[in-house]
């Protein structure tokens, strides 16, 4: 069985320390052309860890000019520097407080002019506690919602005419399984990743026909996220984390944890100008757990 979730760094990249199950996605195991984005500027929210991470090493090494944005400019320079050994692109950081409207409305005109337009956008960040749904007050909602759902329309507006003016648009939420079965103890993000799904779904009767949008849903991954919702767990119930992670793992069919590379490479795929004929779906990256089809 995997180690217990949080109790190691994850490794920056797969070169640093092969997964369980064998392949060096970020390696020899790459599974696209190293140009298959060339060109493309990506944005990619949430970047300094994670399944944020993840995508922009997945981008940079398919060629694609990547700006990496979240709070910590710290982790985001040290993350330009990995993207740059990783492909031949342009890379860049954007230090951004994405519950900020004022500071999103300010910092993008900056970055389309300084970088020209953004072709991908990843809508991707931090989660809520955990805890059921009326332990929340209302005010525990804006928080979350600002920095998600309001972000990620804010965004959306901004960016979607250079898309247009490009003829290339693709905009990917990464969200969670949640959106089609709600997870316990997490009540707040249920609700939250719902709205997103139905906010992206709408947008894609709506967008012009060069640009889709599609949401990811990330399972039981194996994040820094998962890791201190397992301790909310353990703290709740008094299970020890094996316990805890043993009992998600009987959900998975492949009865083990995703790597945050494999949700990025699904990310990349929708990326791509291959994928223009996938639009408005919700794809899971959760290893067979849900019950639903």
């Amino acid at each position: 069985m995997p180690s217990v979730i949080g109790s190691r760094p994850h490794p920056n990249t797969y070169d640093e320390a092969l997964t369980g199950w064998g392949m060096d996605l970020l390696g020899d195991d790459f599974p696209y052309a190293t140009t298959a984005l060339k060109g493309k500027h990506v944005l990619v929210c949430g970047a300094s860890k994670g399944i944020g991470r993840a995508t922009a090493q997945m981008m940079a090494k398919a060629g694609a000019n990547v700006t990496v944005s979240a709070r910590n400019a710290e982790a985001l320079l040290s993350l330009c520097e990995e993207l740059a050994a990783l492909g031949g692109g342009d890379h860049a950081s954007l230090a951004l407080d994405l519950e900020d409207q004022k500071a999103i409305r300010a910092a993008i005109p900056i970055l389309l002019q300084q970088r020209g337009n953004v072709h991908i956008l990843i809508n991707n960040a931090a989660g809520p506690p955990g805890g059921p749904l009326l332990a929340n007050n209302l005010e525990d909602f804006e928080a979350p919602f600002k920095r998600h759902l309001h972000a990620a329309h804010t965004l959306t507006q901004m960016l979607v005419p250079g898309m247009e003016s490009d003829g290339y648009g693709r905009i990917i939420q990464i969200i969670s399984t949640s959106v089609k079965e709600p997870i316990p103890n997490i009540g707040l993000s249920n609700t939250l990743r719902g709205a997103m799904a139905s906010w992206s779904k709408t947008l894609s009767r709506e967008l012009a026909p060069c640009i889709t949008i599609n949401n990811v849903l990330p399972g039981f991954t194996d994040t820094s996220r998962l890791g201190s919702l397992a301790a909310s767990i353990q703290e709740r119930t008094g299970k020890s984390l094996e316990e805890v992670q043993a009992g998600w793992l009987g959900q998975v069919p492949i009865e083990r944890l995703i790597d945050p590379l494999e949700t990025a490479s699904a990310i990349s795929f929708l990326a791509l100008p291959a994928s223009g004929g996938i639009r408005g779906v919700s794809l899971a990256v959760d290893g067979g757990r849900l019950r639903s089809i």
